[in-house]
């Protein structure tokens, strides 16, 4: 049975179903858990606690599978990974006192 994909693997940017999302299951392309914060919609860096949902319970880890029963899977681009390299953040740095 070919599923339709719902979201994307935070990581490694694969297509993950409904069944993919199980609290004990890993992507296939990276091995990462799939039901982590990193992979929920509600994912926002910077918020409090990272988070858009403002009932949802804390979790530090926000790249382990967690009980959260806010997450829904996200299809868009991962946020708040490093697309900069350390020399651009230098270069912005060094721009602002010009």
């Amino acid at each position: 049975m070919n599923e339709e994909p719902v979201g994307l693997c935070w990581s490694c940017r694969r297509p993950l179903t409904k069944t993919d999302y199980g609290r004990e299951n890993a992507c296939l392309g990276c091995g990462k858990a799939t039901r982590a914060c990193r992979n929920c919609r509600h994912f926002a860096p910077g918020r409090t606690d990272d988070c858009d949902e403002p009932l949802a319970e804390t979790v530090l880890d926000k790249v382990r599978a967690n009980f959260c029963d806010f997450f829904e899977p996200t299809k868009t681009a991962p946020t708040g990974q490093q697309t900069e390299s350390p020399t651009d953040f230098l270069k912005a740095a060094e721009d602002l006192f010009k």
